[in-house]
């Protein structure tokens, strides 16, 4: 029998139990490992509490995990994932990644690349590339990092090796001269979407290397946007282009 074929939390999750405000002394950190010190906080009003009824009536479903049924779940995660292992969220988000990638230059360790992981995670990228520094700031990801492929690469070299392999065609994302209108034509559904960093944009190694690039219609008077709000804008502009509702 296959994962799909057992019993499963509803769409809408199992029951939501009202977890009282200091009731739990058990952090994320021990429930499932998923814990965050951004998400410290929001630990006893977020997520669902131990499965009603006990162990006994705990679902057979090997995907759940007996921790966090037993103790509850506290994750950032939709209501589809909740008491899942996270082994068993990533296998079911592989089997549905959209066919575009991100990717990020990272020679001034930027400070947006965990939001952009966050985001990539909510669009359901393939995967995540940072080029250049390999350490990056984790803390903007709110450990979204765990259910989504990131890679490094030590320069845009083997970043352009990496989508030629996949035909993947990159899309170099800032405002300059000769940039294409996002709007005015369509990312193409296998992509790598490439980012500059905050203030001085892609390199010129960068832009060099990408297929097209693309820019942000702006009307105010700066001459850039943030690059994780850059990043958001375009990934939410191919799901609009080339995906269906999400489930739920």
């Amino acid at each position: 029998m296959t994962a799909d074929e057992h019993d499963e939390p509803s769409r809408d999750g199992p029951p939501r139990v009202e977890i009282p405000r200091g009731g739990s002394s058990r952090g994320e950190d021990e429930v499932g490992r998923e814990d965050s010190a951004d998400d410290a906080g929001l630990a006893t009003n977020v997520g669902v509490g131990p499965w009603p009824g006990g162990r006994s009536a705990w679902p057979g479903d090997p995907r759940l995990d007996p921790e966090l049924l037993e103790h509850g779940d506290r994750r950032n995660v939709v209501d589809r994932y909740r008491y899942w292992r996270m082994p068993a969220i990533v296998g079911d988000l592989d089997a549905r990644r959209h066919p575009f990638a991100v990717a990020i230059e990272n020679w001034q360790h930027d400070l947006n690349i965990g939001s952009i992981v966050r985001t990539a995670n909510a669009f359901l990228a393939d995967s995540v590339h940072i080029v250049g520094r390999r350490r990056w700031n984790r803390r903007g990801a709110m450990v979204t990092d765990r259910y989504q492929h990131v890679l490094h690469h030590e320069g845009i070299p083997t970043l352009v090796a990496w989508a030629q392999e996949r035909s993947a065609a990159i899309i170099a994302v800032d405002n300059v001269a000769g940039a294409v209108d996002l709007l005015d034509a369509p990312l193409p559904e296998r992509g790598l979407l490439l980012f500059g960093q905050e203030g001085p944009g892609l390199t010129d190694a960068a832009l060099a290397a990408a297929d097209r690039v693309a820019s942000i219609r702006q009307y105010g008077s700066t001459r850039s946007l943030n690059a994780a709000a850059a990043a958001a804008i375009v990934m939410h502009e191919w799901v609009r282009v080339h995906a269906g509702r999400p489930f739920g």
